[in-house]
């Protein structure tokens, strides 16, 4: 079962590369940079937020 993550900390989370803001996506676990195409993975509840383990989206992939 996934944890969701705090609101107020999704609030101040920026990607870590642009430091644009993230988009939370629960359905698969993962904070979303749009201009990065990049999927940071959120494990019990805690972004994991480096660039080495962030996924790299692929073209068809929809950043929503």
């Amino acid at each position: 079962m996934r944890s969701g993550v705090d609101p107020k900390l999704l609030e101040i989370l920026v990607c870590p590369l642009c430091k644009g803001p993230l988009v939370y996506r629960k359905d698969v676990g993962e904070l979303i940079c749009k201009p990065d195409r990049l999927g940071y993975p959120v494990k019990d509840g805690i972004p994991i937020m480096l660039e080495e383990d962030a996924r790299k989206l692929s073209p068809e992939e929809e950043v929503a």
